[in-house]
């Protein structure tokens, strides 16, 4: 009780001082507020039980054009979880690889679902003729991959629901243009030193039909060892590794197809190398079914579902890596059922361990500013396979209204 009353507490303060803080320029009708509240169920049923994470989700955006040249932005997140908040990742597991875990390691594999309250987006930009630069929290999406992206090395997409928001980092972001068709991107995030922060530079281009860009990236790629256990800081064993990548992205028209590639090589200070390809293709028909097919290659992968261990599992599972196997394919149809109603239907395939999983979805929007999506998911493979049987079968339900 006392608990929910400090956290009430804390948000009347930050809600309070936040108000406060805005009137000036809400007064002035130069600060533009919107956003979203979300509700969500997400169920899964598994080894005979149906277990369910409820969410509420509020965000709220701002923003502010401080003159002609310079613009203000910020998003703040809302987010509280009800239902099942913990779930155990040996419950997905097959026992080959739970047999590989030290008895007294069980009770640590749990992805926790807490109450969030963060800042994800806040920063401020100068655009100049010369050159555009952006301080603060803000968002950076990297590639032309639907699902996969090798060149971002700062998000992870979920494989089930690749298009939805990603977080925030703090960066100092210069874009120069060279040409009507060439843009250069300096980019620096900060650590707590020089060699930990993240330098990125790349090289945006066009020619003809396609748009590509080259990129060159230095990063500590943040992972752990979940085969080993620190007791004094409770947590597995930090690992990180510094990474060096060179890679290059393309997308355009081909034949009447959209078409886009996308491909890096990463240098590993400590751990093995290794290359990440994406290749996809969309097109809608006349009839107004839209196709599209998407390939991945993580050379990290494994080729064998049998060489899948804990580290593979949690790293995936924890969000630390792209995938488990090494070839994947993607491909998603979608037809307008009515003017409201969109149906499609995901299916990835595991071709490396032979696994598939089939998403049905639905899109429905109820009004200009309230739409609901929906999927089902049915994974079909052998145990023990990225898509396997033992994942169980499950759902979403998403109710999403802007304001």
């Amino acid at each position: 009780m006392k608990k929910r009353i400090l956290h009430q507490t804390k948000w009347m303060l930050i809600l309070g001082v936040l108000s406060l803080s805005l009137s000036p320029l809400a007064a002035q009708e130069k600060l533009e507020i919107f956003g979203y509240f979300e509700s969500q169920v997400m169920g899964t049923g598994l080894q005979g039980k149906f277990y369910q994470l409820f969410t509420n989700k509020l965000r709220v955006d701002l923003k502010s054009d401080l003159s002609d040249n310079i613009t203000f932005a910020a998003n703040f997140d809302l987010i509280h979880y009800l239902g099942k908040t913990e779930w155990n990742v040996l419950d997905f597991l097959s026992d080959d690889v739970i047999s590989t875990i030290p008895e007294d390691m069980l009770p640590f594999y749990m992805i926790p679902f807490s109450n969030e309250t963060f800042l994800d987006n806040a920063y401020i930009k100068f655009s100049f003729k010369s050159f555009d630069l952006t301080l603060g929290k803000q968002q950076i999406s990297l590639g032309t991959g639907y699902v996969w992206n090798p060149t971002d090395v700062f998000n992870i997409k979920d494989v089930l629901d690749p298009t939805y928001e990603q977080p925030g980092h703090t960066a100092l972001r210069l874009d120069i243009p060279l040409s009507s068709t060439y843009t250069l991107t300096a980019l620096y995030s900060p650590e707590e030193t020089w060699e930990k922060s993240t330098k990125l530079f790349q090289l945006k281009g066009n020619i003809s039909h396609f748009d590509y860009y080259l990129i060159a990236v230095e990063r500590v790629w943040p992972f752990h060892d979940y085969t080993k256990f620190d007791y004094e800081n409770m947590n597995f064993v930090d690992v990180s590794d510094k990474r060096k990548m060179l890679g290059g992205s393309t997308v355009g028209e081909l034949l009447g197809l959209g078409v886009w590639a996308e491909y890096a090589y990463n240098w590993m200070e400590n751990s093995d190398d290794f290359y990440e390809l994406v290749v996809g293709a969309d097109y809608t028909f006349d009839f107004q079914t839209y196709v599209m097919m998407e390939y991945y290659r993580n050379a990290l992968g494994k080729s064998d579902y049998k060489e899948y261990g804990i580290n593979d599992w949690m790293r995936f599972l924890a969000v630390e890596q792209k995938a488990i196997c090494r070839d994947q394919t993607y491909i998603f149809a979608q037809h307008p059922a009515t003017d409201l109603m969109n149906i499609g239907l995901q299916t990835i395939y595991c071709i490396s361990d032979s696994s598939v999983a089939f998403v049905p979805t639905l899109i429905y929007s109820l009004s200009d500013n309230v739409e609901v999506y929906a999927y089902l998911s049915f994974n079909l493979g052998k145990e023990g396979t990225v898509y396997g049987k033992n994942m169980g079968n499950g759902g979403l339900i998403r109710l999403r209204a802007y304001f």
